[in-house]
């Protein structure tokens, strides 16, 4: 399929396009994208997604237009072509005009759908988001502070139980063997399930001994598929997949009872597999008492215009912190735009207390970033002495407690977080001050994190009445942009899609749509905006 491109002549007597000049807002968002689409989406900006030789496609710039009013309205394909195809500010909006002569025709939702694909495949498949960042920074909007935060991405498929998880990964193998080979396979099966239906096996399920008979006898065909597929070579790429996702199934549930029978195990495991049908997807928390099951979304936003200036997706099970670099990535020196006016040293990231972790704060000074991420203050049980009544000299490598006994370091070798660690032991036995302290009978321990220095140092700084307000002020900014991000009208905190790679393109794109909005709402003309590059 070659390149379609747009038609350059507007009908100026169009009725329709004149009606819509006529009446919507200077600041709506179909006027903005009338305004500017051949600046933001010209049709060249997506030539590399095309060949050569072929049938002409739907002008890529049409097409852009309709997929970010698509996301801001949270609408299916096929609600979009038709949107398109009868709402005048929409046809407005992508250039289109009335209904008269070529401009008759709409295109199939089968459109949005391999545009999308295209996208994905190529070398850049952020463009949409890119090119409304462009035009937000050409447009000097875009200062040295970023706001973090993540919110969670409801899944698009049903969580699984643990025997409807076997089943249907068993299934699943079955079916990517192809014929002969799932010949083969089946004859290893002693359940005396064929596994054709997704439907749960009929069994009383109140009978705790019929319920263990069908873990066991399920599990069993699913390791007997295993041990029969083992050692073979050159096996298909979607066979070796579903191999891989049966065993996780069966290894991240199950245990061996004492009498040999496989059971259903008392824990979670730690990145569990929750469907068959998006492996991707986790049990997440947001909170200590609200958990979900999906993804989690984490942006980056200006606080002074409120601009998105960086998505991140991850498994619903990810800590917040571990994206923190990715989402900072235009604050760094090497990554400075050369837009920016304001001195580097005015970078400052702000962020609740996920993003107050020991490797967040060391990446923050190393960049020369102000952190303004809020720190935990310790704690204690019961009420105890905490750690920062401990008085830990690092230069010196000693500990010394409330009683004024001093104990030197001692270095941890194998942790990837701790450094190192003051016992206070013996000391601890005859202390007036043992019932304030500690309660266990080896005496008190003090661990030393290895970024022991940068959160000493963001406890005190986050006690500064002046570093507080200034706090108090940006850091809710994020909370109101993620509430505009999934609000109803943009499809909820639902993922509309499945798999960790094409949730973010979606969620990438909801910004990029977000952005453009925001971008008409500022009103901006032509001249603040520039030409944003193909």
């Amino acid at each position: 399929m070659t390149l379609g491109r747009a038609s350059q002549q507007l009908d100026l007597l169009d009725p329709v396009s004149r009606f819509c000049a006529e009446t919507l807002p200077a600041n709506s968002i179909y006027t903005f994208l009338h305004d500017h689409r051949d600046r933001l989406f010209p049709d060249s900006l997506f030539a590399d997604l095309f060949t050569q030789v072929g049938r002409r496609s739907v002008p890529p710039s049409v097409v852009a237009t309709v997929m970010v009013l698509q996301r801001l309205e949270g609408l299916s394909d096929r609600e979009a072509v038709d949107r398109f195809a009868f709402d005048v500010r929409w046809r407005y909006a992508a250039g289109a005009g009335g209904w008269d002569g070529a401009s008759r025709a709409g295109f199939a939702h089968t459109v949005l759908v391999d545009m999308r694909e295209r996208l994905r495949r190529s070398a850049n498949p952020d463009r949409i988001f890119e090119v409304a960042l462009a035009a937000a920074r050409e447009a000097g909007l875009l200062g040295r502070r970023r706001v973090l935060d993540s919110t969670p991405l409801y899944d698009a498929v049903a969580t699984m139980d643990t025997i409807t998880l076997i089943r249907s990964a068993v299934r699943g193998l079955l079916t990517a063997a192809g014929r002969d080979l799932a010949i083969a396979l089946r004859a290893v099966l002693t359940s005396g399930d064929d596994y054709a239906s997704t439907a749960k096996p009929v069994v009383d399920w109140v009978d705790k001994t019929a319920r263990e008979v069908l873990i066991d006898s399920r599990a069993r065909d699913g390791y007997a598929l295993l041990a029969a597929l083992d050692g073979r070579k050159k096996l298909p790429e979607a066979v070796t997949e579903a191999m891989r996702l049966l065993a996780t199934v069966l290894g991240q549930d199950l245990e061996t009872g004492d009498d040999g029978v496989l059971r259903i195990a008392r824990k979670v495991a730690a990145d569990r597999v929750i469907s068959t049908v998006d492996p991707q997807a986790r049990h997440g928390h947001k909170t200590s008492h609200r958990g979900f099951d999906g993804y989690k979304g984490h942006i980056a936003v200006d606080p002074d215009s409120e601009i998105i200036t960086a998505t991140e997706v991850t498994a619903g099970n990810t800590g917040d912190a571990a994206p923190a670099a990715d989402l900072i990535t235009d604050l760094t020196t090497d990554d400075r735009d050369p837009h920016d006016t304001e001195p580097a040293g005015d970078a400052a990231v702000y962020g609740d207390s996920a993003y107050g972790a020991g490797e967040v704060l060391e990446h923050l000074d190393t960049a020369g970033i102000d952190a303004k991420t809020k720190v935990q203050p310790p704690v204690a049980p019961g009420g105890k002495f905490t750690k920062d009544r401990f008085t830990i000299d690092l230069p010196a490598g000693t500990v010394t407690c409330p009683n004024q006994v001093t104990i030197a370091i001692r270095p941890i070798t194998g942790h990837d977080r701790h450094a190192g660690k003051a016992d206070f032991g013996r000391a601890c036995t005859d202390c007036p001050l043992r019932t304030q302290c500690t309660e266990s009978k080896t005496g008190r321990q003090i661990t030393i994190s290895r970024w022991e220095t940068h959160l000493t140092t963001a406890r005190t700084r986050q006690t500064d009445p002046a570093w507080r307000a200034d706090y108090r002020a940006t850091r809710p900014k994020v909370e109101r942009k993620i509430a505009h991000l999934m609000r109803r009208r943009h499809g909820g905190r639902r993922a509309r899609m499945r798999g960790l790679a094409r949730v973010a393109a979606d969620f990438k794109l909801l910004a990029a749509a977000t952005n453009l909005a925001r971008l008409a709402t500022l009103n901006l003309g032509s001249s603040q905006l520039g030409r944003t590059p193909a």
